[in-house]
């Protein structure tokens, strides 16, 4: 697994493991840096259900 946020490419399986969406799961879309230089993603779950989540916040599968 890895968790640098530099490396999330688009399609990617993510499980969430730090922040409010902690323990969910799903495809990384979306990919944004912010003015402050965070990362931003969309993360879609199986069932369609859409959130965005730090990009630190995820491990890919």
């Amino acid at each position: 697994m890895n968790n640098n946020p530099e490396s999330l490419k688009d399609g990617e399986l993510c499980d969430v493991i730090k922040g409010t969406h902690r323990g969910k799961s799903g495809t990384v879309r979306d990919i944004n840096t912010s003015k402050t230089g965070h990362i931003t993603i969309t993360v879609v779950q199986a069932n369609g259900v859409r959130f965005k989540t730090l990009g630190k916040n995820v491990v890919v599968k």
